[in-house]
């Protein structure tokens, strides 16, 4: 499995041990940045995991000090769907309901552990599809009736 991962300088030393905690799962994995502590813009971060994402229809994790600020940039993206989770049940149900494809992580709240869980939940879990397909379109619908106004 390839997922694309990044952070910002917030999120540095979780997104590596994130890695390390996938590669040794076997999963190959897109570094998009940062790459150090150096203050970087998180929008930026977001915008090049979603890219991978999209152009590869990987999974993609995003990690700041809270989640927040990186998961609505990517969720300006079409076609992303970035959920911001704090724990496995949370991370399951963004997989089952909502068809995520980007899990949010916040460093300064969720410790390395339960970061942990919370991938390797996202990643295993699958799309439930049935009543939840159709409001997984809404939105899609909706992103495109967004685009057009503009």
């Amino acid at each position: 499995m390839k997922i694309a991962i990044g952070s910002d300088h917030a999120g540095v030393r979780l997104k590596q041990d994130l890695i390390a905690i996938l590669v040794a799962q076997g999963c190959e994995t897109i570094d998009c940045g940062a790459y150090n502590e150096d203050s970087v813009d998180y929008p930026d971060i977001a915008e090049e995991v979603a890219k991978e994402v999209l152009q590869k229809n990987i999974f993609g994790i995003l990690v700041c000090g809270t989640g927040i600020g990186i998961s609505i940039a990517a969720n300006k993206i079409p076609g992303i769907r970035a959920a911001l989770c704090n724990d496995p049940f949370a991370a399951r149900l963004a997989r089952e309901h909502n068809d995520a494809n980007i899990v949010a992580i916040g460093s300064r709240i969720t410790g390395n552990g339960m970061a942990e869980e919370i991938v390797k939940t996202f990643i295993k879990t699958n799309f439930a599809a049935g009543r939840h397909q159709r409001r997984v379109e809404k939105i899609s619908a909706l992103e495109n009736k967004c685009r057009e106004r503009v």
